[in-house]
């Protein structure tokens, strides 16, 4: 018999588009994963406060922090693989949403980790959408890197600015 599924747990609409196979695998992949990927967290964030906050819906198998592909710090994500699906759909349902490190932790399925997804994808390293960003955002670093790089402009002089 098979069992319903609440909207919280069911795929989104997001697809990794550097997995390397069909729509149709990866979402069988989904149906079946008990990895999360979990968005907008602090850079400040640890491995540890994830697991305390997580665990709160099952045992995890690993957690595995974004970092960035330069600097190699953390860049505001992770993956977190709990050992069965019940646990992993309970954190879709009862994590996803909630503040930790003063930001709305943003979770969703992931079709599992494979190593090199643990860098940030974003043409500095980090995350995309960080370097568009042009907000003050502390958790984050500060501001985006455009905004940075037009700051630090500020400081130079006119006749070297290009």
């Amino acid at each position: 018999m098979a069992m319903a599924t609440s909207p919280s747990v069911d795929l989104s609409s997001y697809r990794d588009q550097h997995f390397k196979g069909t729509r149709a695998e990866q979402d069988k992949l989904l149906r079946l994963s008990t990895t999360l990927y979990v968005g907008n967290l602090s850079f400040y964030t640890t491995e540890e406060q994830i697991y305390e906050l997580f665990t709160k819906c099952g045992d995890i198998r690993r957690i595995v922090m974004g970092l960035d592909k330069y600097k190699k710090t953390p860049c505001g994500f992770c993956f977190v693989e709990y050992y069965n699906r019940e646990d992993a759909e309970n954190c879709l349902r009862y994590i996803n949403g909630t503040r930790l490190d003063d930001r709305i932790v943003r979770t969703d399925w992931d079709a599992g980790f494979l190593e090199g997804r643990q860098y940030g994808r974003g043409k500095t390293g980090g995350q995309v959408r960080d370097e568009y960003r042009t907000d003050y955002d502390s958790g984050r670093g500060g501001y985006g890197k455009i905004t940075q790089q037009r700051l630090g402009n500020m400081d130079t002089p006119s006749y070297f600015r290009k």
